[in-house]
């Protein structure tokens, strides 16, 4: 009980940091809430107008004032309202994320599956030439941009070779209501290949180095003296000691494929969470903007929460097997 309340503590320490910085920086920012809204209609509108604009979404209050009140609303549930979707910012995130969960969730998937096979597979013919074949991809993969490889998966299968959607998240002139399952995996299958091999590089090579480490400990080689070798020795004594750092790994990527769904939503103009993010902070829409920052500094942290409580159950079980 008392780490759950240590985590809980932590957890709204760091909200409350999070929501005071990105404020601060948020208020320094050269956007124009307001010249943003109205767009290219500015000059139609009087100085008055502005000004009543700007009292009605309190950017003549001092800053102090202004977050004192986004904050007293924030610990009452209100995450205020979006001028950009004309509603409540709660409802903008949740929808938003539901449509972003499937390419979040399928990405997270596939470069874990991909991600720990390689690596297996590289420390498996440790300096052979599949584990140089599969580094070179890896750092390769590493250091490319997801919006790179989302464009040249575009140039490839949906412009070169027209097999695949451009853009979007189901047919243009479709709603999510009516979109069909099939229609929504063929949309998600380009923006979750491009954001999956952002995470896939690291993982292989994480695991590549822990294999090769296990494969030179003790009790390796005494298992190896008993008889064991090839895949039975990697799946009943390697696999299990090194699998435990990729999957911690795999939880604590949460923040970098985020990080990487912002530009690949971008790319594939796939309505979701990273796509409302790019337009709240291109047309200033600063209430949408800090719940999203807010949103996602929460999802991270329950990743990496995930990560360190993995870390003891695992190596927990691995001191007593039969506790799993």
């Amino acid at each position: 009980m008392m780490r759950i309340a240590h985590h809980l503590l932590r957890l709204v320490t760091l909200l409350m940091l999070v929501a005071a910085g990105t404020f601060m920086l948020l208020s320094f920012s050269p956007v124009d809430p307001i010249r943003a809204y109205i767009g290219n209609d500015l000059l139609h509108v009087p100085p008055e107008q502005y000004a009543r604009i700007a009292a009605r979404w309190g950017l003549d209050q001092p800053l102090w004032q202004r977050f004192a009140h986004w904050f007293f609303r924030l610990l009452q549930g209100d995450l205020g309202y979006s001028m950009l979707y004309n509603a409540p910012v709660a409802k903008v995130i949740g929808e938003r994320f539901a449509t972003s969960f499937a390419l979040l969730a399928g990405a997270w998937l596939l470069s874990g599956l991909l991600g720990i096979s390689a690596g297996f597979l590289a420390g498996r013919y440790l300096h052979r030439w599949p584990d140089k074949l599969i580094c070179r991809a890896s750092y390769l993969l590493s250091s490319l941009p997801t919006f790179w490889i989302g464009l040249l998966l575009l140039a490839l299968f949906a412009v070169r070779w027209p097999v695949l959607p451009v853009c979007c998240a189901w047919e243009p002139g479709n709603s999510g209501d009516v979109a069909t399952v099939t229609e929504r995996i063929r949309h998600l299958i380009l923006p979750v290949s491009a954001l999956s091999l952002l995470g896939m590089g690291q993982i292989a090579l994480h695991t590549r180095e822990k294999i090769a480490s296990v494969m030179g400990s003790e009790f390796v080689r005494f298992a190896r003296a008993q008889g064991d070798a090839g895949w039975s020795l990697l799946g009943h004594h390697v696999l299990r000691h090194a699998i435990t750092p990729a999957l911690c790994l795999q939880f604590a990527s949460l923040g970098e494929l985020l990080g990487g769904a912002l530009l690949a939503e971008k790319v594939f103009a796939y309505p979701g969470l990273g796509q409302a993010t790019i337009d709240a902070g291109l047309r200033g829409d600063v209430p949408l903007l800090l719940g999203i920052v807010l949103f996602s500094t929460l999802l991270v942290f329950v990743g990496n929460s995930l990560s360190a409580w993995l870390v003891n159950r695992l190596n927990y079980a691995l001191e007593r097997p039969d506790a799993l």
